[in-house]
């Protein structure tokens, strides 16, 4: 199996994968999955699409991950590896599908508008 690769984003992160046969091996900016997210909640999210279809031990899967925050990373990286093992196996969609695994996330910061604090919040209004 030659490498197959997929992107992933979130938010403001984006997340590039590399997924070749091996042996369940994920490296995230040449580090180790538990060094680069210490938290077991994110550790699931991140390999929720392989223990789905039950391929955790087949692929070695290497990531390239920028910008955005802790599960803003997770997530594109979740993303993009579900993307990259529907290139793998189309039959597999459905399944990922259904678990929401395959959707993008199309929520992004509100900018914020000039003559107000925030994106939406208004300066304190005085009649007198």
């Amino acid at each position: 199996m030659e490498v197959i690769n997929a992107l992933g984003r979130r938010k403001a992160a984006v997340a590039r994968v590399f997924v070749s046969e091996g042996n369940g091996q994920i490296t995230i900016n040449k580090r180790d999955l538990s060094v680069y997210f210490p938290s077991q909640m994110l550790q699931y999210i991140v390999t929720q699409p392989l223990a789905k279809l039950g391929v955790a031990e087949k692929y070695n899967i290497k990531v390239n991950l920028d910008g955005g925050g802790f599960k803003g990373q997770a997530e594109a990286l979740r993303l993009a590896i579900a993307r990259a093992l529907v290139k793998i196996n189309p039959e597999d969609k459905s399944a990922l599908k259904s678990e929401g695994f395959m959707t993008r996330d199309p929520r992004e910061v509100e900018r914020k508008k000039s003559g107000q604090p925030k994106a939406r919040k208004r300066f304190q209004f005085s009649k007198r």
